[in-house]
């Protein structure tokens, strides 16, 4: 991953936040927090409901179509080619429905995946399809050799390369510009869960060509729970939705003829659209992250995370301590193996007394960074895991 060394180093916003001042939340890939921005945007939205005269049919469409363009922005695709989702596995299963595959052909994806990016390909053994996953490699700095196994895996009767763009429990980066030319060299779907990258670790919809990225919104995004966006490439044109709601049919704005049913839908990809995805209350929350995340623009953030951690794991690596290889980790999202004498249970224990919030997950100890993070919750953890 290369990140300019030109982009302008971001400040700490901690005071954009309402975090308790006492906490040192490091668990952004568990959870996000809500900028007060989004938070401000939530409670208007709630209050808006309360008064509902004020709400026209118009507004059904406006603000979504805004978000669209936002995402798009965002990601670098055309917003008509962006539909809204209520999470991950909503994308994904939109995704499944709509790819054919055959008996003897394999879908390839990654040892401990996340379950949302697992359980609808799952469903393809039933016609006969191999479900291929590809093992990390043991040891400290894998992902170079992971990275190479994926590759070696997709032949020419892979169908689907599923994966994310980051690994979920430790931050391990996927070389997806080398993955996607080689799903494309055979033909296979290419289907990208960021939800744990998109929003602080930039991606090019253009330079990578996925068939399909999937991203809920309530981690590196920052927005609320509940909504998230997925784009949609050519393959998924004529493709039918988990659902059939109002909304995504032509000419659904005339609410007065809603009852002369049309079996054409609205342009682009509102047809995946998820039912009564004008959520007065979370679209207004993920309207004002996206705006927040374009702002401080993700190539920052990454340069920020990386200012915050460096010095930690320079500090951790003569202690015994494993972290993947500068070229193959996100700067957000990374994890900690703990020397073999050394024991997970305590660690949560002495975490739990600083009041460090991280999360554990496989073998790692994950910690995951944004910009309201400062040199004392790093100072904290460093502590903790020095004095073990």
């Amino acid at each position: 991953m290369q990140i300019s060394s030109q982009s302008k180093l971001l400040s700490c916003q901690k005071d954009l936040f309402s975090l308790p001042s006492d906490i040192h939340y490091l668990n952004c890939a568990y959870m996000s927090p809500l900028s007060k921005r989004v938070e401000a945007a939530g409670i208007a939205g709630v209050l808006r409901k309360s008064n509902p005269i004020d709400l026209q049919p118009i507004d059904f469409f406006t603000e979504a179509d805004e978000v669209r363009r936002l995402f798009g922005t965002l990601v670098n695709a055309q917003a008509e080619r962006i539909a809204f989702i209520p999470a991950a596995s909503y994308g994904i299963a939109t995704a499944a429905k709509n790819i054919h595959l055959t008996r003897g052909q394999n879908i390839v994806m990654l040892a401990e995946q996340f379950p949302s990016n697992v359980y609808s390909w799952r469903r393809f053994r039933e016609q006969g399809v191999e479900l291929k996953t590809v093992l990390a490699p043991t040891g400290n700095q894998r992902g170079e050799a992971w990275n190479a196994r994926i590759l070696e895996a997709i032949d020419s009767s892979t169908g689907i390369v599923a994966l994310g763009h980051v690994h979920w429990t430790d931050g391990t980066l996927f070389d997806l510009e080398a993955i996607s030319k080689r799903a494309r060299e055979v033909g296979a779907a290419l289907i990208i869960d960021a939800t744990q990258s998109v929003g602080a670790l930039p991606f090019d919809v253009a330079t990578l060509q996925p068939d399909a990225l999937i991203v809920a919104g309530y981690k590196t995004m920052m927005g609320p729970y509940s909504i998230g966006c997925a784009y949609y490439g050519s393959r998924f044109d004529k493709g039918h939705p988990l659902e059939e709601n109002w909304i995504t049919r032509k000419d659904s704005e005339n609410f007065s003829a809603l009852v002369d049913y049309k079996d054409d839908y609205s342009g682009g990809m509102t047809r995946y659209d998820v039912g009564e995805r004008s959520n007065f209350t979370l679209m207004p929350m993920f309207k004002a992250a996206i705006e927040d995340v374009l702002e401080r623009q993700p190539e920052r953030i990454q340069l920020y995370c990386e200012s915050l951690t460096q010095g930690l794991i320079e500090a951790l690596i003569p202690l015994g301590y494993q972290v993947e290889a500068k070229n193959y980790r996100s700067r957000h999202l990374f994890g900690i193996r703990l020397p073999k004498h050394l024991d997970l249970e305590t660690l949560k224990q002495r975490l739990a007394q600083r009041k460090i919030y991280a999360s554990v997950r496989g073998t790692a100890l994950r910690v995951s960074t944004n910009v309201y993070n400062d040199e004392a919750d790093i100072a904290a953890l460093q502590e903790v895991l020095s004095n073990l």
